[in-house]
């Protein structure tokens, strides 16, 4: 890699050296060189900072730099720390988790960004990125392969949060062949209601459920214990975006690949650099691991190979 993408590139991530805090934000304690690659993210503990590590091991992998890493606390001086990545030679920014988010959002237009590691952006957000919602083209992929006689889907979403997916889910759908049966739930309540006349009007041979990445409605107290019981009582297949759905009985998950998600995001923000100009626009993301529940595969039926289980990165129960 020529030395002028060493200058320029500036990731905000979590660093694995010692940090040293000012102003709301943490730079590396380590060498101040301007070669470094540089990534803001959440200044968190674990476990949840485990997922940044791997993310920007991905990146390291990617773009063969040393990486050093802007943590970002809650009470950040955006403005500062653009002008700290600017002194540090930084032309592009990884930004990742929702502090890095909010971060790039305040940045100037000098400092190209590349976002990573969020649910989702709001609209009107003029930034590039992929985000940590899985494909829905894969998802419903997947659905296809392990239940083929599946030809409707059910999904109860808040227009809040999951609008912008719901597009994508629709495309995929008709890609698929499968109907998207979309149920708009602005609040839990409504979700409950919702979820009440899915199961009573679903087929456990031909319908499945989708729990997408929405926090009104996929409440873990309330929506997952009422939906994993009637799903349960009906032979209806339900799959999610969480490894611990699968552990508690949904049939399937994809989740991320928190390393490959790191190469791809350094990918993007290389190319921006060799003077790329992607349309702006958060990507919906394809770096993904699976999971899937034999004991809930055999209760409703159906009969998944030897070779399709050992295709998946976790089964539970485990072997």
């Amino acid at each position: 890699m020529n030395s002028s993408y060493r200058r320029k590139l500036v990731v905000l991530l979590p660093s694995l050296s010692a940090v040293v805090c000012a102003g709301g934000w943490c730079a590396s304690a380590a060498a101040a060189s301007p070669e470094a690659l540089a990534v803001i993210f959440p200044d968190i503990g674990q476990p949840y900072r485990k997922v940044f590590t791997e993310i920007i091991e991905g990146i390291e992998e990617q773009s063969k730099l040393r990486v050093r890493g802007y943590p970002v606390a809650q009470n950040a001086d955006f403005g500062e720390l653009q002008a700290t990545l600017k002194r540090n030679g930084g032309k592009v920014v990884i930004a990742l988790g929702r502090q890095g988010l909010q971060a790039a959002s305040a940045f100037d237009a000098s400092t190209s960004v590349v976002v990573g590691g969020v649910s989702s952006v709001p609209d009107g957000d003029k930034l590039r990125g992929i985000s940590l919602t899985p494909d829905p083209a894969l998802l419903f992929s997947h659905l296809k392969t392990l239940v083929p006689g599946v030809r409707r889907v059910y999904v109860v979403y808040s227009p809040q949060y999951s609008q912008p997916m719901l597009k994508l889910a629709r495309e995929a759908a008709r890609g698929q062949n499968l109907e998207l049966l979309a149920m708009d739930a602005p609040d839990l309540a409504t979700a409950v209601r919702r979820y009440e006349s899915a199961f009573a009007s679903a087929d456990g041979r031909t319908d499945a459920l989708w729990l997408p990445q929405d926090p009104v409605t996929v409440d873990e107290g309330t929506i997952l214990p009422l939906v994993l019981k009637e799903s349960w009582n009906r032979n209806v297949a339900i799959f999610s975006t969480s490894i611990l759905h699968v552990k508690k009985g949904v049939l399937f998950s994809l989740y991320p690949n928190n390393f490959e998600l790191g190469k791809d995001l350094a990918s993007l923000a290389m190319g921006l650099l060799n003077g790329d100009n992607p349309r702006a626009g958060v990507t919906p993301l394809r770096a993904v691991r699976t999971a899937f529940n034999t004991r809930t595969a055999g209760h409703i039926g159906l009969n998944v190979s030897a070779s399709q289980q050992r295709a998946f990165d976790f089964i539970y129960p485990e072997p």
